[in-house]
């Protein structure tokens, strides 16, 4: 259940704020990515670099960072929209409050506010401080906000008394997590599929300063890889050198060349459904100069070679109940080359467009897609995203 979820996990100034470097491990033995977010006060007891060097991931303490002006002060909104489940634990009684208060001054209250995720809080204190009216009236708050509450445990505290408020157990909270997460899940008709999605052009390097490459700028690559997500997909997006910006939710690879590509795809080549929409280059020359060829020593003729075809390799490999849909990007003959491309590289459908029409310009906001099977043919216009939600709909909703 917790594998490639994302997680957020908060960690607020408490003396349980230790057993979160543990919690964290723990989501990580399960399959969830994590990044943490903490407290000013949460530092005072567990250091950001222990946080950072387990998680991978930068820890967000502040919202502005005096120490590195140049972070990204915007974190919260770009967490806020990657997380499946933002865990706060421990969760002090200042934090609970601010929480409930609407309170956003340091980068923990503000990605509260900005998430898009279930929130979990685990109250954790001392006894008295957690039987308090006032911490009872928040809690009571939380909850009727939708916010998931988990009840701290009996136990020996920090002050030295035994009472109501130490932090669950790890296996506890993943329990809980998972529960939450179940709830929650996106369901549609890619629920627990592993999708693929290619994207963007290849760059294919003469010299180092040189490349053969083509316009794409990966717009159509990336509405199918929302729109997988939007059904349910668990979506990794390989894309080349593009200037659009990959939302955080999207995990996301990166090529240059068809090669590097090719590569990545091997690594991938049993997702369930695998959508090469990248603009590869079919040739690359035939030898790399390490050095910039000067134009007086420059031959006028370039020798290339060919690309190793991706497609048809996964075409030849097909596993059985695998979906492969491809792309065809033609100038002429539209739906006859898009026809012998889909029987010739064993595809399951194929998305053509003809590139003379101005709305099916390279890096142009909309696109005419004829979407092709051996038994089916239909047209659909308007901007990428709309079209990549109705072509999957279609694909994957058809009965």
């Amino acid at each position: 259940m917790l594998t490639g979820k994302r997680i957020i996990l908060g960690v607020t100034g408490g003396i349980a704020a230790y057993k979160a470097v543990y919690l964290l491990r723990e989501f990580q033995k399960a399959g969830a990515e994590v990044r943490v977010t903490m407290t000013p006060s949460a530092t005072r007891f567990v250091g950001t670099e222990t946080f950072a060097a387990l998680s991978q991931n930068p820890v967000a303490v502040e919202v502005f960072n005096d120490d590195d002006p140049g972070e990204d002060w915007t974190k919260h909104i770009h967490w806020g929209d990657w997380a499946d489940l933002f865990i706060i634990a421990p969760c002090t009684a200042n934090t609970l409050s601010k929480i409930v208060q609407g309170q956003s001054d340091n980068m923990l209250t503000s990605t509260v506010l900005a998430a898009r995720c279930p929130l979990l809080i685990c109250p954790t204190m001392d006894g008295e401080m957690y039987e308090s009216p006032a911490v009872s009236e928040n809690l009571n708050k939380a909850k009727s906000r939708g916010c998931y509450i988990l009840e701290p445990e009996e136990g020996y505290l920090a002050s030295g008394m035994e009472s109501k408020g130490r932090l669950p157990e790890p296996e506890t909270i993943l329990e809980e997590s998972q529960r939450i997460i179940k709830k929650h899940r996106i369901q549609g008709p890619l629920t627990g599929k592993k999708v693929v999605v290619s994207a963007g052009p290849t760059r294919e390097f003469l010299d180092p300063i040189r490349f053969i490459s083509n316009p794409s700028s990966g717009k159509m690559g990336l509405a199918m890889a929302e729109a997988a997500r939007v059904l349910g997909a668990n979506v990794t997006l390989l894309h080349g050198p593009i200037s659009i910006e990959i939302p955080d939710r999207i995990p996301s690879k990166t090529f240059v060349s068809a090669d590097e590509l090719f590569n990545l795809i091997k690594e991938d080549a049993n997702a369930d459904v695998i959508i090469m929409a990248a603009a590869v280059s079919d040739f690359k020359p035939s030898t790399f100069q390490q050095q910039k060829v000067k134009k007086e020593q420059a031959d006028t003729e370039l020798k290339l070679t060919r690309n190793p075809d991706i497609l048809e390799w996964l075409g030849n490999r097909k596993n059985e109940g695998q979906v492969l849909i491809g792309f065809a990007m033609e100038t002429e003959n539209l739906r006859q080359n898009a026809q012998k491309k889909l029987q010739k590289k064993n595809l399951d459908w194929i998305c053509a467009n003809d590139l003379a029409g101005e709305s099916s310009a390279f890096g142009s906001d909309e696109n005419r897609i004829l979407l092709l099977s051996e038994e089916t043919e239909e047209s659909y216009s308007g901007t990428k995203q709309e079209i990549a939600r109705k072509i999957l709909h279609r694909i994957f909703s058809a009965d």
